[in-house]
């Protein structure tokens, strides 16, 4: 197993009534996904392990979002940020924080949902694709501009998760 790990320095701040501790799966890589994601034309995708490399410090400092469906990406939703990036395995975690306090019908809205129901989807420019033609398109560079929260049902990785500290 090969571990690769990003973190901003966040200082803890016991009982903080605005960070609602989080974390999740926010894709699988070297593996296809499941269903093609917005912005792929159709396609399905695969994120080389060396791109997802090269991308996690352009992780850390963004901004998690959700529609109110919890069924796509809104990126005027922002609802918490993004901390903690790793590679373990082939599974891209990622750690936060929800702003529970500015957004108490979100943080409620994903507690009544079930934590298995729970996704993630990852936010991209500066894509560099091998071969447009493919069906599957291998992404072979990124930059990440943040992470949607959503049903997993509606996420182009179906292995994504997101749990809220409780």
């Amino acid at each position: 197993m090969r571990l690769e790990a990003m973190a901003m320095k966040v200082p803890v701040v016991e009982g903080h009534p605005n960070r609602r501790p989080f974390e999740g799966v926010l894709a699988v890589v070297n593996r296809a996904s499941d269903m093609a994601p917005m912005g792929a034309r159709g396609h399905r995708v695969m994120l080389t392990r060396e791109a997802a490399e090269q991308a996690l410090p352009s992780l850390l400092g963004m901004a998690i979002d959700y529609t109110p469906g919890w069924d796509g990406h809104d990126a005027r939703r922002k609802i918490g940020l993004l901390t903690e990036a790793d590679l373990v395995g082939n599974e891209l975690t990622v750690r936060g924080y929800l702003y529970a306090r500015d957004f108490p019908e979100v943080a409620l809205a994903m507690r009544a949902q079930a934590p298995a129901a729970m996704g993630m989807s990852y936010e991209l420019a500066n894509v560099r694709v091998e071969n447009t033609m493919a069906e599957i398109w291998k992404l072979t560079r990124v930059t990440f501009t943040g992470a949607a929260v959503l049903l997993r049902e509606k996420a182009a990785y179906r292995a994504t998760r997101f749990c809220v500290a409780r």
